[in-house]
């Protein structure tokens, strides 16, 4: 993409899409600490809808019920992890793996076509960051009554405020701890235990880890997240091109930008520089500026923007979604760039090989290990024994009995000594003791060591259809 993501570090002027230089003005270094204006808009709603939407679906989640249990619960401490009807354990992260791929290339797809709209509508340090420059705004004022308390020396009022914000801060971030560890103890639990400081030593450890975290990250932090921590930020432009629809100033009908009177008749743009789009945003940029890394794409400039053309009569858009080839006039062929159709076959591809992973997932998990201290043993009726150990696991959350044999053995003389039905209890693994023996034949003199391979197959008798194999070595002896 041939626009320059300009950095804070390197404040030159800069030059838009369209070559109209524009001037560098207000960058974060030289404003100081950010205090986001509040603004209404479309966009603007449209991110509060998403972020209260994400918030109240990361607490309610671990609530919900599930055959008796909590829906989505990681108990590392059991290594089971149940996801409604699914439960995984460590050999099964093969399907996590997938899914954290296919939400990489999702991102990558997403970001080709729209930008980095991820950071301004769902991510979670965006979605807190707001969360908690709202609880900020409640107990301290609009973004100029905490500029001036910034400013102003301690008095009362000001110790009274400052602790209120910082209580409230707290208390948001320590149920946002818990909300957190909650995936990994039941959460009717959890809340009541950390409440009552009832908890041990280790889950409130955790808790209180993350309330630490949410409170530097989203009360202190905030777009210095987003500005150095995140390396989103830093490699988005790989996937942008042309095509990307990314929040842009149309410098062609801003520029010459200047103040003025409503209904002034003026030879300057549209632009009448009244630094909103500087005040309503989270990180601090001047959009006019040009695209820049910083931007997450939330679209308050747009808002603040579009509530200014209104009053002076302009038309709405000077500051708007839009790709490079829209603002240079060219033809706009987003469905069919390269990135863009590279990705979503990735996608697919991703989408189909976890479908398939899932499909040939499997219920019951079997471990054949043989005896180590011998190949094979002779005993007094003329039989030649192995023993073998079957570590078999109901993945499941039910109770089931399973038939344990010998797959073809008839037609080699082999036969299993014991037993070959067992009851396992859900999600439990059973160490099952297995002696395979073969019959010498009549008038046997001289012998060799024989190997031949065995399959030992277990089958859920309540669905026939789950079953699993594994193959083995069965050492004998054969006649010269």
């Amino acid at each position: 993409m041939s626009q320059d993501l300009s950095s804070k570090e390197n404040p030159i002027p800069t030059k838009s899409a369209l070559g109209t230089t524009i001037p560098v003005t207000n960058l974060p270094a030289q404003r100081g600490k950010i205090h986001i204006k509040e603004q209404k808009g479309h966009f603007q709603r449209l991110r509060t809808g998403l972020n209260s939407l994400l918030i109240l679906f990361f607490f309610l989640l671990p609530f919900i019920p599930y055959q008796g249990r909590q829906a989505i619960l990681l108990d590392v401490e059991r290594q089971e992890f149940h996801f409604f009807s699914l439960t995984l354990w460590p050999q099964d992260f093969t399907l996590l793996a997938w899914l954290f791929i296919i939400a990489a290339f999702a991102l990558f797809f997403v970001t080709v076509f729209w930008g980095r709209v991820w950071c301004g509508y769902l991510c979670p340090q965006t979605s807190w960051s707001f969360a908690f420059v709202w609880i900020e705004r409640q107990i301290e004022g609009n973004s100029n009554k905490r500029h001036a308390l910034d400013k102003a020396p301690w008095s009362v009022e000001k110790v009274l405020k400052r602790t209120a914000k910082h209580l409230a801060w707290g208390l948001a971030a320590l149920v946002t701890g818990c909300g957190f560890i909650a995936y990994f103890i039941p959460a009717n639990e959890l809340y009541g235990q950390i409440f009552t400081l009832s908890a041990s030593f280790w889950v409130s450890a955790w808790v209180w880890f993350f309330a630490l975290c949410t409170y530097l990250n989203a009360g202190w932090m905030r777009e210095q997240m987003c500005l150095h921590c995140c390396p989103y930020a830093r490699f988005q432009s790989a996937m942008f091109d042309a095509n990307t629809l990314t929040v842009s100033y149309d410098a062609t009908r801003g520029e010459s930008r200047g103040p003025r009177k409503r209904k002034q008749a003026t030879e300057l743009g549209d632009c009448v520089d009244c630094n909103l789009c500087v005040d309503v945003c989270p990180t601090g940029i001047d959009i006019r500026n040009g695209l820049q890394y910083e931007c997450i794409n939330c679209g308050a400039c747009v808002d603040a923007c579009d509530q200014t053309m209104d009053k002076f009569g302009y038309d709405k858009g000077l500051i708007r979604y839009a790709s490079e080839n829209e603002l240079k006039q060219k033809q706009v062929k987003r469905f069919t760039s390269f990135k863009f159709v590279g990705y979503g076959l990735a996608v697919i591809i991703m989408l189909s090989v976890f479908a398939l992973d899932l499909y040939r997932h499997q219920s019951i998990d079997l471990n054949v290990i043989r005896d180590r201290q011998s190949l094979y043993r002779e005993v007094g009726d003329g039989r030649i024994e192995n023993s073998y150990t079957l570590k078999i696991r109901n993945k499941t959350q039910e109770d089931h009995q399973y038939l344990i044999a010998l797959a073809d053995a008839a037609n080699h003389g082999i036969a299993q000594q014991t037993k070959q039905r067992v009851l396992i209890k859900a999600g439990e693994q059973l160490s099952y003791p297995v002696t395979v023996y073969e019959q010498k034949r009549a008038g046997f003199v001289g012998a060799k060591l024989q190997k031949q391979t065995i399959s030992f197959t277990v089958t859920n008798l309540s669905n026939p259809k789950e079953k699993v194999s594994q193959a083995s070595p069965f050492f004998s002896l054969s006649a010269f």
